[in-house]
């Protein structure tokens, strides 16, 4: 039933007034009350366990904001095709898929590639030793940084990758066994020859909630957290990316992406539109097959027109995050216990708050749980890449936000986790760690069978 317009009116202009009281409101970061933990997205926080629990729009946002998250709901989920058309065209000529929601589907987590199957909703960056004239990775001649696998009609793709697994035993000190799966990926069917020292670094689709939140902690605070040289003494080092803004043409802090190596949801939204579908935008007016003989020539760049580029990033933006469940049952409890000793809050940290931020209220001053701290972190040997990208190392890797990964099953149909998805639990994805995550990770080695489930049932209720 349709709410008469006076009452939405009315509805409007009490939320608009609660909106900049608390944006107004002087932050006060040791506030918290007994609700805040269930609120991962404070009062941008949705309650729902099902396979929409990542789609939703910010609860708590005027009316006339909410019918732009709409517009840039359905371009995210437009399919591209080939120029000429005279709906959504542009697509390619190569590229690794056709929309946004191709690869981010239900706004969550890609998957690997079972066997049989092709790459969709992963991908690979590439680059040789060297840096390009902003500091980031030096582009591979004839392929760019990034591989694309598919191409239109009477084009060639560059190239396919093959991914091998082998798969090891180990034990924890009570002698139970675990299993990690090593891979291992190979570059073939190159459409022209591809250099021996290339490097490769692939990529699984992350999950795109939240992300206007972790924009609206400021960098401050973000540095604050920072500790490159270890000087405490803890053994962890977070580290903080710069990296090269293409909008205020300057270097700026990197916040997202799996090296940190983007510095806002403009600019991630619309290099995906370049790199994984072959759409132009004013941020990235030259096509991925520039240079290449794929390249079409043709005079319609840029393909995306800035009102949908920006109705896709503000879409994005304002993607509410789902709540914690079971918060208060005894064994999360224990499990959040032990996160807690092992010392998996060194780098997963619970606690951000946002900005205070009269000009976007809807995401001011919020105490949120995204359970990271932004920065860069040596993993170790086994999960390099060994791909530098602006300061991040080839062992380097920006904390993964923990919040709704519980929900991954439910929403995305898999457990494939870590950027290259080859762990297929969460207790896998933490016998990866190591690097600075070392003594954290033995600390997890070394509980109980009991005690290791109920750390994973804590971190499945996040």
């Amino acid at each position: 039933m349709r709410i008469p317009k006076v009452y939405t009116v009315c509805f409007c202009l009490i939320t608009c007034i609660v909106l900049i009281q608390v944006a107004c409101k002087k932050s006060d970061k040791t506030y918290s009350n007994p609700d805040d933990e269930w609120r991962s997205g404070g009062m941008q926080t949705v309650y729902d366990q099902n396979s929409s629990a990542f789609t939703h729009v910010f609860p708590v946002i005027p009316e006339h904001l909410e019918r732009v998250h709409e517009i840039g709901d359905l371009q995210f989920e437009a399919t591209f095709v080939s120029a000429p058309s005279p709906k959504n065209p542009g697509l390619g000529p190569i590229f690794n898929n056709v929309s946004c929601t191709s690869c981010h589907i239900n706004d969550g987590r890609g998957k690997v590639p079972g066997v049989g199957e092709l790459s969709v909703l992963m991908l690979f960056r590439v680059s040789i030793p060297g840096q390009n004239e902003f500091g980031g990775p030096n582009p591979v001649p004839g392929f760019g940084d990034q591989l694309q696998h598919r191409a239109g009609v009477n084009v060639v793709k560059e190239a396919d990758v093959n991914i091998k697994y082998t798969e090891k035993t180990f034990q924890f000190d009570d002698g139970s066994a675990y299993q990690l799966r090593f891979p291992d990926y190979a570059v073939t069917s190159t459409y022209t020859a591809f250099p021996a020292d290339a490097m490769l670094s692939p990529r699984v689709a992350a999950p795109v909630f939240g992300l206007g939140l972790l924009d609206a902690v400021s960098d401050a605070d973000i540095l604050s957290g920072a500790d490159e040289n270890d000087t405490n003494g803890d053994g962890i080092s977070g580290k903080p990316n710069y990296v090269w803004n293409y909008v205020t043409r300057q270097t700026t802090l990197g916040r997202f992406g799996w090296k940190a190596n983007q510095p806002s949801i403009l600019q991630q939204v619309a290099a995906a539109y370049n790199g994984d579908i072959g759409i132009t935008t004013t941020v990235f007016p030259q096509e991925n097959s520039w240079g290449q003989p794929q390249y079409d020539k043709a005079a319609d760049d840029p393909e995306l027109s800035d009102s949908l580029l920006y109705s896709v990033e503000f879409y994005i933006k304002t993607l509410a995050v789902p709540a914690r469940r079971n918060a208060d049952d005894a064994v999360v409890k224990q499990g959040k216990q032990l996160f807690l000793n092992a010392g998996c809050a060194n780098c997963h940290v619970p606690d951000l708050r946002t900005a205070v931020n009269v000009a976007f209220p809807a995401v001011s001053n919020q105490l949120i749980h995204p359970y990271t701290d932004l920065l860069l972190h040596d993993m170790g040997d086994d999960l390099a890449d060994h791909r530098p990208d602006f300061k991040a190392s080839g062992n380097e890797w920006r904390t993964t936000p923990l919040w709704g990964i519980g929900l991954t099953q439910k929403v995305n149909g898999h457990n494939n986790f870590l950027h290259d998805g080859r762990a297929r639990s969460l207790l896998e994805a933490v016998m990866w760690h190591g690097g600075e995550a070392l003594a954290a990770r033995n600390k997890v080695k070394a509980m109980s069978s009991a005690e290791r489930n109920a750390l994973i049932k804590f971190l499945e209720s996040l």
